[in-house]
Protein backbone atom coordinates (compact mmCIF):
# COMPACT_ATOMS: atom_id res chain seq x y z
CA UNK A 1 0.00 0.00 0.00
CA UNK A 2 1.31 3.44 -0.92
CA UNK A 3 0.97 6.01 1.84
CA UNK A 4 0.79 9.74 1.28
CA UNK A 5 3.84 11.33 2.88
CA UNK A 6 3.40 13.62 5.86
CA UNK A 7 3.79 17.32 5.22
CA UNK A 8 4.44 19.94 7.86
CA UNK A 9 4.07 23.72 7.68
CA UNK A 10 5.70 26.03 10.19
CA UNK A 11 5.89 29.83 10.49
CA UNK A 12 7.81 31.30 13.41
CA UNK A 13 6.83 28.20 15.34
CA UNK A 14 7.44 28.13 19.06
CA UNK A 15 6.85 24.41 19.36
CA UNK A 16 7.86 22.52 22.48
CA UNK A 17 7.25 18.79 22.59
CA UNK A 18 8.45 17.15 25.79
CA UNK A 19 8.11 13.84 27.54
CA UNK A 20 6.16 14.08 30.78
CA UNK A 21 6.67 11.76 33.71
CA UNK A 22 3.58 9.80 34.70
CA UNK A 23 3.44 11.66 38.00
CA UNK A 24 3.24 14.93 36.08
CA UNK A 25 0.15 14.05 34.08
CA UNK A 26 -2.75 14.16 36.58
CA UNK A 27 -2.87 17.82 37.59
CA UNK A 28 -4.18 18.68 34.14
CA UNK A 29 -7.37 16.77 34.89
CA UNK A 30 -7.81 18.40 38.25
CA UNK A 31 -7.13 21.81 36.73
CA UNK A 32 -8.73 21.35 33.34
CA UNK A 33 -12.32 21.43 32.26
CA UNK A 34 -14.95 21.09 34.87
CA UNK A 35 -18.02 20.90 32.66
CA UNK A 36 -21.64 21.40 33.72
CA UNK A 37 -21.65 21.75 37.51
CA UNK A 38 -25.17 20.38 37.89
CA UNK A 39 -25.96 16.73 38.56
CA UNK A 40 -27.54 15.97 35.17
CA UNK A 41 -29.60 12.84 34.47
CA UNK A 42 -31.89 11.86 31.59
CA UNK A 43 -35.05 13.99 31.70
CA UNK A 44 -38.54 12.54 32.03
CA UNK A 45 -41.61 13.31 29.95
CA UNK A 46 -44.12 15.54 31.74
CA UNK A 47 -46.47 13.92 34.25
CA UNK A 48 -49.26 16.46 33.89
CA UNK A 49 -50.98 17.98 30.88
CA UNK A 50 -52.95 21.19 30.66
CA UNK A 51 -54.11 20.65 27.07
CA UNK A 52 -54.02 18.09 24.29
CA UNK A 53 -54.30 19.53 20.78
CA UNK A 54 -54.90 17.25 17.79
CA UNK A 55 -53.70 18.26 14.33
CA UNK A 56 -56.62 19.59 12.34
CA UNK A 57 -55.26 18.18 9.10
CA UNK A 58 -55.65 19.55 5.61
CA UNK A 59 -58.72 21.48 4.60
CA UNK A 60 -58.52 19.54 1.37
CA UNK A 61 -56.25 16.88 -0.02
CA UNK A 62 -52.73 18.16 -0.61
CA UNK A 63 -53.27 21.54 1.08
CA UNK A 64 -51.36 22.78 4.12
CA UNK A 65 -53.17 23.30 7.42
CA UNK A 66 -54.13 26.92 8.01
CA UNK A 67 -51.13 28.62 9.67
CA UNK A 68 -53.15 31.43 11.24
CA UNK A 69 -55.52 28.96 12.89
CA UNK A 70 -52.73 26.73 14.21
CA UNK A 71 -50.70 29.71 15.46
CA UNK A 72 -53.63 31.16 17.37
CA UNK A 73 -54.69 27.95 19.08
CA UNK A 74 -51.14 26.86 19.92
CA UNK A 75 -50.24 30.21 21.46
CA UNK A 76 -53.52 30.37 23.36
CA UNK A 77 -52.93 26.90 24.83
CA UNK A 78 -49.37 27.82 25.86
CA UNK A 79 -50.48 31.10 27.43
CA UNK A 80 -53.26 29.41 29.43
CA UNK A 81 -51.13 26.52 30.68
CA UNK A 82 -50.16 26.65 34.39
CA UNK A 83 -46.53 26.25 35.31
CA UNK A 84 -45.48 22.64 35.78
CA UNK A 85 -47.74 21.27 33.05
CA UNK A 86 -47.45 20.56 29.33
CA UNK A 87 -49.28 21.30 26.10
CA UNK A 88 -49.26 18.09 24.08
CA UNK A 89 -49.61 18.03 20.30
CA UNK A 90 -50.98 14.77 18.90
CA UNK A 91 -51.92 13.41 15.51
CA UNK A 92 -55.54 13.87 14.54
CA UNK A 93 -57.77 11.88 12.23
CA UNK A 94 -56.39 13.72 9.18
CA UNK A 95 -52.71 13.41 10.12
CA UNK A 96 -50.17 14.92 12.46
CA UNK A 97 -49.11 18.12 10.70
CA UNK A 98 -49.35 21.57 12.28
CA UNK A 99 -48.24 24.71 10.42
CA UNK A 100 -47.61 27.75 12.58
CA UNK A 101 -46.14 31.20 12.66
CA UNK A 102 -43.80 32.20 15.50
CA UNK A 103 -44.66 31.16 19.05
CA UNK A 104 -43.50 32.32 22.48
CA UNK A 105 -42.93 29.72 25.21
CA UNK A 106 -43.69 30.51 28.85
CA UNK A 107 -41.94 29.81 32.14
CA UNK A 108 -42.77 26.42 33.61
CA UNK A 109 -44.60 25.24 30.47
CA UNK A 110 -43.46 22.32 28.31
CA UNK A 111 -44.41 21.86 24.68
CA UNK A 112 -44.70 18.12 23.98
CA UNK A 113 -44.71 16.85 20.40
CA UNK A 114 -46.06 13.31 20.30
CA UNK A 115 -44.72 10.68 17.92
CA UNK A 116 -46.11 11.29 14.41
CA UNK A 117 -46.47 15.05 14.90
CA UNK A 118 -44.73 17.57 12.62
CA UNK A 119 -44.78 21.20 13.71
CA UNK A 120 -43.83 23.14 10.57
CA UNK A 121 -42.70 26.77 10.57
CA UNK A 122 -44.69 28.74 8.00
CA UNK A 123 -42.45 29.98 5.17
CA UNK A 124 -43.80 33.52 5.18
CA UNK A 125 -41.42 36.41 5.94
CA UNK A 126 -44.31 38.64 7.04
CA UNK A 127 -45.06 36.27 9.91
CA UNK A 128 -41.58 36.80 11.39
CA UNK A 129 -41.02 40.46 10.55
CA UNK A 130 -40.07 42.76 13.45
CA UNK A 131 -42.06 45.63 12.01
CA UNK A 132 -39.62 47.13 9.54
CA UNK A 133 -40.43 45.02 6.50
CA UNK A 134 -36.93 43.50 6.43
CA UNK A 135 -37.58 39.81 7.02
CA UNK A 136 -36.93 37.88 3.83
CA UNK A 137 -34.66 40.61 2.47
CA UNK A 138 -30.94 41.42 2.44
CA UNK A 139 -29.44 44.38 4.30
CA UNK A 140 -26.32 45.30 6.27
CA UNK A 141 -27.41 43.88 9.66
CA UNK A 142 -29.54 40.76 9.20
CA UNK A 143 -31.65 41.27 12.34
CA UNK A 144 -35.10 41.75 10.83
CA UNK A 145 -36.75 38.44 11.78
CA UNK A 146 -37.92 37.03 15.07
CA UNK A 147 -37.38 33.30 15.69
CA UNK A 148 -39.94 30.57 15.21
CA UNK A 149 -39.90 29.48 18.87
CA UNK A 150 -38.85 32.13 21.40
CA UNK A 151 -38.00 31.55 25.06
CA UNK A 152 -37.55 35.05 26.54
CA UNK A 153 -36.49 35.18 30.22
CA UNK A 154 -38.11 31.77 30.46
CA UNK A 155 -37.43 29.51 33.44
CA UNK A 156 -38.23 25.84 33.87
CA UNK A 157 -39.67 25.38 30.37
CA UNK A 158 -39.12 22.59 27.89
CA UNK A 159 -39.53 21.15 24.43
CA UNK A 160 -39.90 17.36 24.44
CA UNK A 161 -41.29 14.33 22.66
CA UNK A 162 -40.70 12.15 19.63
CA UNK A 163 -42.18 14.56 17.10
CA UNK A 164 -40.46 16.81 14.55
CA UNK A 165 -40.06 20.56 14.18
CA UNK A 166 -39.56 21.40 10.51
CA UNK A 167 -38.16 24.87 9.82
CA UNK A 168 -38.93 24.55 6.08
CA UNK A 169 -35.69 26.27 5.10
CA UNK A 170 -35.91 24.67 1.66
CA UNK A 171 -39.51 25.74 1.01
CA UNK A 172 -40.27 28.72 -1.23
CA UNK A 173 -41.11 31.82 0.76
CA UNK A 174 -44.65 33.11 0.42
CA UNK A 175 -45.04 35.43 -2.55
CA UNK A 176 -42.03 34.16 -4.48
CA UNK A 177 -39.93 31.21 -5.55
CA UNK A 178 -36.79 31.81 -3.47
CA UNK A 179 -36.21 29.68 -0.36
CA UNK A 180 -34.72 30.85 2.93
CA UNK A 181 -31.52 28.97 2.11
CA UNK A 182 -31.30 30.46 -1.38
CA UNK A 183 -31.65 33.92 0.15
CA UNK A 184 -28.73 33.14 2.48
CA UNK A 185 -26.53 32.12 -0.45
CA UNK A 186 -27.51 35.20 -2.44
CA UNK A 187 -26.59 37.40 0.53
CA UNK A 188 -23.18 35.72 0.61
CA UNK A 189 -22.62 36.45 -3.09
CA UNK A 190 -23.79 40.06 -2.74
CA UNK A 191 -21.84 40.78 0.43
CA UNK A 192 -24.90 41.50 2.57
CA UNK A 193 -26.72 39.95 5.52
CA UNK A 194 -29.76 37.76 5.10
CA UNK A 195 -32.82 38.44 7.27
CA UNK A 196 -33.88 34.91 8.12
CA UNK A 197 -35.54 33.47 11.26
CA UNK A 198 -33.73 31.18 13.67
CA UNK A 199 -35.66 28.07 14.57
CA UNK A 200 -35.35 28.23 18.39
CA UNK A 201 -33.90 31.11 20.40
CA UNK A 202 -33.55 31.36 24.17
CA UNK A 203 -32.83 34.81 25.59
CA UNK A 204 -31.78 34.84 29.26
CA UNK A 205 -33.55 31.70 30.33
CA UNK A 206 -32.78 29.15 33.04
CA UNK A 207 -33.35 25.48 33.83
CA UNK A 208 -34.52 24.47 30.37
CA UNK A 209 -34.97 20.99 28.89
CA UNK A 210 -34.90 19.87 25.26
CA UNK A 211 -35.56 16.14 25.18
CA UNK A 212 -35.83 13.64 22.29
CA UNK A 213 -37.28 16.10 19.80
CA UNK A 214 -36.09 16.16 16.17
CA UNK A 215 -35.30 19.48 14.49
CA UNK A 216 -34.78 19.73 10.75
CA UNK A 217 -34.43 22.22 7.92
CA UNK A 218 -33.93 25.33 10.03
CA UNK A 219 -33.78 28.50 7.92
CA UNK A 220 -30.91 29.73 10.14
CA UNK A 221 -29.53 28.48 13.51
CA UNK A 222 -31.43 25.54 15.01
CA UNK A 223 -30.94 26.35 18.73
CA UNK A 224 -29.35 29.50 20.13
CA UNK A 225 -28.91 29.64 23.91
CA UNK A 226 -28.22 33.30 24.70
CA UNK A 227 -27.50 34.11 28.34
CA UNK A 228 -28.85 30.81 29.68
CA UNK A 229 -28.13 29.42 33.15
CA UNK A 230 -28.80 25.70 33.14
CA UNK A 231 -29.94 23.80 30.06
CA UNK A 232 -30.16 20.08 29.31
CA UNK A 233 -30.34 18.91 25.70
CA UNK A 234 -30.70 15.13 25.68
CA UNK A 235 -31.46 12.83 22.77
CA UNK A 236 -31.97 15.76 20.39
CA UNK A 237 -31.67 15.10 16.64
CA UNK A 238 -30.80 17.86 14.19
CA UNK A 239 -30.96 17.06 10.50
CA UNK A 240 -30.35 19.66 7.79
CA UNK A 241 -28.54 19.49 4.41
CA UNK A 242 -24.80 20.09 4.35
CA UNK A 243 -25.13 23.03 1.94
CA UNK A 244 -27.72 24.97 3.98
CA UNK A 245 -25.81 28.13 4.94
CA UNK A 246 -25.59 29.36 8.57
CA UNK A 247 -27.66 26.51 9.96
CA UNK A 248 -25.67 25.90 13.17
CA UNK A 249 -26.90 23.00 15.28
CA UNK A 250 -26.66 24.12 18.93
CA UNK A 251 -24.99 27.39 19.97
CA UNK A 252 -24.48 28.11 23.69
CA UNK A 253 -23.57 31.83 23.87
CA UNK A 254 -22.91 33.75 27.08
CA UNK A 255 -24.28 30.73 28.94
CA UNK A 256 -23.23 28.40 31.74
CA UNK A 257 -24.04 24.93 33.03
CA UNK A 258 -25.16 23.42 29.74
CA UNK A 259 -25.21 19.68 28.95
CA UNK A 260 -25.67 18.26 25.45
CA UNK A 261 -25.95 14.47 25.71
CA UNK A 262 -26.79 11.49 23.49
CA UNK A 263 -27.64 13.79 20.59
CA UNK A 264 -27.13 13.47 16.83
CA UNK A 265 -26.35 16.49 14.66
CA UNK A 266 -25.72 16.98 10.96
CA UNK A 267 -26.15 20.42 9.47
CA UNK A 268 -24.84 23.05 7.06
CA UNK A 269 -22.61 24.94 9.48
CA UNK A 270 -21.14 24.30 12.94
CA UNK A 271 -22.59 21.18 14.53
CA UNK A 272 -21.93 22.93 17.83
CA UNK A 273 -20.65 26.50 18.27
CA UNK A 274 -19.78 27.62 21.80
CA UNK A 275 -19.64 31.43 21.69
CA UNK A 276 -18.78 34.25 24.07
CA UNK A 277 -19.33 37.62 22.42
CA UNK A 278 -20.67 39.83 25.21
CA UNK A 279 -20.67 37.44 28.18
CA UNK A 280 -18.52 34.40 29.10
CA UNK A 281 -19.59 30.85 28.35
CA UNK A 282 -18.40 28.25 30.84
CA UNK A 283 -19.16 24.86 32.35
CA UNK A 284 -20.41 23.12 29.22
CA UNK A 285 -20.50 19.31 28.86
CA UNK A 286 -20.88 17.34 25.63
CA UNK A 287 -21.34 13.68 26.49
CA UNK A 288 -21.93 10.67 24.21
CA UNK A 289 -22.86 12.70 21.13
CA UNK A 290 -22.56 11.92 17.42
CA UNK A 291 -21.80 14.59 14.83
CA UNK A 292 -21.82 14.06 11.06
CA UNK A 293 -21.63 16.52 8.18
CA UNK A 294 -21.17 20.12 9.27
CA UNK A 295 -18.28 22.36 10.28
CA UNK A 296 -17.41 20.53 13.47
CA UNK A 297 -17.59 20.76 17.24
CA UNK A 298 -16.53 24.38 17.49
CA UNK A 299 -15.60 26.99 20.04
CA UNK A 300 -15.91 30.47 18.54
CA UNK A 301 -15.59 32.44 16.50
CA UNK A 302 -16.80 35.00 19.07
CA UNK A 303 -14.61 34.45 22.16
CA UNK A 304 -14.19 38.04 23.35
CA UNK A 305 -15.75 37.45 26.79
CA UNK A 306 -13.98 34.11 27.31
CA UNK A 307 -14.84 30.42 27.01
CA UNK A 308 -13.74 28.05 29.76
CA UNK A 309 -14.40 24.72 31.45
CA UNK A 310 -15.66 22.72 28.49
CA UNK A 311 -15.75 18.93 28.78
CA UNK A 312 -16.12 16.76 25.65
CA UNK A 313 -16.32 13.05 26.41
CA UNK A 314 -17.35 9.92 24.45
CA UNK A 315 -18.06 11.89 21.28
CA UNK A 316 -17.72 10.81 17.63
CA UNK A 317 -17.30 13.19 14.69
CA UNK A 318 -17.78 11.50 11.33
CA UNK A 319 -17.44 13.41 8.06
CA UNK A 320 -17.33 17.05 9.17
CA UNK A 321 -15.04 19.62 7.54
CA UNK A 322 -13.36 20.14 10.93
CA UNK A 323 -13.48 17.82 13.90
CA UNK A 324 -12.42 19.45 17.18
CA UNK A 325 -12.31 23.13 16.36
CA UNK A 326 -11.41 26.40 18.10
CA UNK A 327 -11.63 29.49 15.88
CA UNK A 328 -11.28 33.22 16.44
CA UNK A 329 -9.33 36.28 15.29
CA UNK A 330 -8.35 39.78 16.42
CA UNK A 331 -11.79 41.22 15.67
CA UNK A 332 -13.49 39.00 18.28
CA UNK A 333 -10.79 37.09 20.14
CA UNK A 334 -10.50 36.34 23.85
CA UNK A 335 -9.28 33.69 26.26
CA UNK A 336 -10.25 30.07 25.63
CA UNK A 337 -9.04 27.93 28.54
CA UNK A 338 -9.61 24.71 30.47
CA UNK A 339 -10.87 22.63 27.55
CA UNK A 340 -10.81 18.84 27.82
CA UNK A 341 -11.45 16.35 25.01
CA UNK A 342 -11.57 12.72 26.19
CA UNK A 343 -12.40 9.43 24.49
CA UNK A 344 -13.15 11.04 21.14
CA UNK A 345 -13.29 9.26 17.76
CA UNK A 346 -12.68 11.21 14.54
CA UNK A 347 -13.15 9.97 10.99
CA UNK A 348 -13.41 11.53 7.53
CA UNK A 349 -12.74 15.10 8.70
CA UNK A 350 -10.61 17.38 6.54
CA UNK A 351 -9.05 18.88 9.65
CA UNK A 352 -9.49 16.49 12.57
CA UNK A 353 -7.93 19.09 14.88
CA UNK A 354 -8.42 22.73 13.89
CA UNK A 355 -7.24 25.20 16.54
CA UNK A 356 -6.76 28.50 14.70
CA UNK A 357 -6.33 32.05 16.06
CA UNK A 358 -6.37 33.53 12.53
CA UNK A 359 -9.86 32.44 11.51
CA UNK A 360 -10.33 35.50 9.31
CA UNK A 361 -6.98 36.52 7.84
CA UNK A 362 -8.34 39.96 6.93
CA UNK A 363 -9.76 40.71 10.38
CA UNK A 364 -8.64 43.89 12.12
CA UNK A 365 -8.63 44.70 15.81
CA UNK A 366 -6.75 44.26 19.07
CA UNK A 367 -8.73 41.40 20.64
CA UNK A 368 -6.01 38.76 20.43
CA UNK A 369 -7.24 35.15 20.77
CA UNK A 370 -5.41 33.11 23.40
CA UNK A 371 -5.95 29.32 23.68
CA UNK A 372 -4.41 27.59 26.68
CA UNK A 373 -4.82 24.64 29.04
CA UNK A 374 -6.26 22.41 26.33
CA UNK A 375 -6.06 18.66 26.84
CA UNK A 376 -6.69 15.86 24.34
CA UNK A 377 -6.83 12.53 26.15
CA UNK A 378 -7.65 9.19 24.49
CA UNK A 379 -8.43 10.57 21.04
CA UNK A 380 -8.26 8.64 17.75
CA UNK A 381 -8.40 10.25 14.33
CA UNK A 382 -7.83 9.46 10.69
CA UNK A 383 -6.13 11.40 7.93
CA UNK A 384 -6.32 15.09 7.16
CA UNK A 385 -4.57 18.21 8.40
CA UNK A 386 -3.88 18.92 12.07
CA UNK A 387 -3.95 22.69 12.59
CA UNK A 388 -2.34 24.11 15.75
CA UNK A 389 -1.99 27.82 15.08
CA UNK A 390 -1.31 30.24 17.93
CA UNK A 391 -1.39 33.99 17.39
CA UNK A 392 2.31 34.81 17.81
CA UNK A 393 5.33 33.93 19.93
CA UNK A 394 4.02 36.03 22.80
CA UNK A 395 0.56 34.41 22.63
CA UNK A 396 1.24 30.74 21.82
CA UNK A 397 -1.29 27.93 21.68
CA UNK A 398 -0.95 25.66 24.73
CA UNK A 399 -2.12 22.07 24.19
CA UNK A 400 -1.35 18.67 25.75
CA UNK A 401 -1.81 15.19 24.31
CA UNK A 402 -2.23 11.89 26.18
CA UNK A 403 -3.02 8.70 24.30
CA UNK A 404 -3.72 10.39 20.96
CA UNK A 405 -3.34 8.61 17.60
CA UNK A 406 -3.75 9.74 14.00
CA UNK A 407 -3.03 8.09 10.67
CA UNK A 408 0.69 8.26 9.82
CA UNK A 409 -0.22 10.21 6.67
CA UNK A 410 -1.64 13.22 8.49
CA UNK A 411 -0.36 16.68 7.62
CA UNK A 412 0.80 19.02 10.36
CA UNK A 413 0.28 22.79 10.23
CA UNK A 414 1.84 24.31 13.33
CA UNK A 415 2.53 27.93 14.19
CA UNK A 416 3.36 29.41 17.59
CA UNK A 417 2.34 26.36 19.57
CA UNK A 418 3.52 24.85 22.83
CA UNK A 419 2.83 21.13 22.53
CA UNK A 420 3.27 18.72 25.43
CA UNK A 421 2.90 14.96 25.24
CA UNK A 422 3.55 12.12 27.65
CA UNK A 423 5.93 9.48 26.22
CA UNK A 424 4.14 7.91 23.26
CA UNK A 425 1.17 10.12 23.99
CA UNK A 426 0.96 11.59 20.48
CA UNK A 427 1.48 9.53 17.33
CA UNK A 428 2.68 10.40 14.83
CA UNK A 429 4.67 13.13 16.58
CA UNK A 430 4.89 16.55 14.99
CA UNK A 431 7.91 16.56 12.64
CA UNK A 432 9.78 19.27 14.52
CA UNK A 433 12.94 19.37 16.60
CA UNK A 434 12.11 18.43 20.17
CA UNK A 435 12.90 20.89 22.93
CA UNK A 436 14.16 19.85 26.36
CA UNK A 437 12.00 22.56 27.92
CA UNK A 438 9.25 21.17 30.09
CA UNK A 439 5.78 22.68 29.96
CA UNK A 440 4.31 23.95 33.19
CA UNK A 441 3.69 21.14 35.71
CA UNK A 442 0.53 19.09 35.62
CA UNK A 443 -0.62 17.12 38.64
CA UNK A 444 -0.85 13.31 38.58
CA UNK A 445 -3.74 11.69 36.69
CA UNK A 446 -2.95 8.00 36.89
CA UNK A 447 -2.05 5.55 34.16
CA UNK A 448 -1.15 6.75 30.71
CA UNK A 449 -4.30 6.47 28.56
CA UNK A 450 -4.44 4.79 25.18
CA UNK A 451 -6.33 5.83 22.08
CA UNK A 452 -9.90 4.46 21.95
CA UNK A 453 -10.98 1.56 19.76
CA UNK A 454 -13.46 3.28 17.48
CA UNK A 455 -14.62 0.28 15.41
CA UNK A 456 -17.95 -0.03 17.21
CA UNK A 457 -18.49 3.68 17.62
CA UNK A 458 -19.48 4.50 14.04
CA UNK A 459 -23.27 4.46 13.69
CA UNK A 460 -25.51 5.77 10.95
CA UNK A 461 -27.56 8.88 11.58
CA UNK A 462 -30.81 7.58 13.10
CA UNK A 463 -33.97 7.66 11.05
CA UNK A 464 -36.66 10.12 12.05
CA UNK A 465 -38.81 8.69 14.81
Amino acid sequence: MIQTPRRAFFSNAVCRVAGLALAASLAAHAALAEGDRRAVTEPLLPAQLCATLPALGEAQAGAEPDAATDTARLQAAIDACPAGKAVKLVAGSAGGRFVSGPLTLRSGVTLWLDRGVVLAAVADPKAYDRGQGLCGRIDAKGQGCRPFLLFSQTQGAGLVGDGVIDGQGGAAMAGGSETWWQLARRAQREGGKQNIPRLIQVDHGADLVFYRVTLKNAPNFHILLNGVKGATLWGVRIDTPADARNTDGIDPAGSEDVTIAQSFVRTGDDNIAIKAGSAPTRHVSLIDDHFYWGHGLSIGSETLAGVSDVLVRDVTIDGATSGLRIKSDVSRGGLVSNIRYENVCLRGNRRPIDFDTHYDEKAQGTAIPVYRDILLRAVAGGTGTLVLRGYDAAHPLDVRFEGVRFDPAVDWQVENAQIAAAPGGLLPPPPVALSPLMPKPMAVTGEQPSAPDCAARWVAFPATR
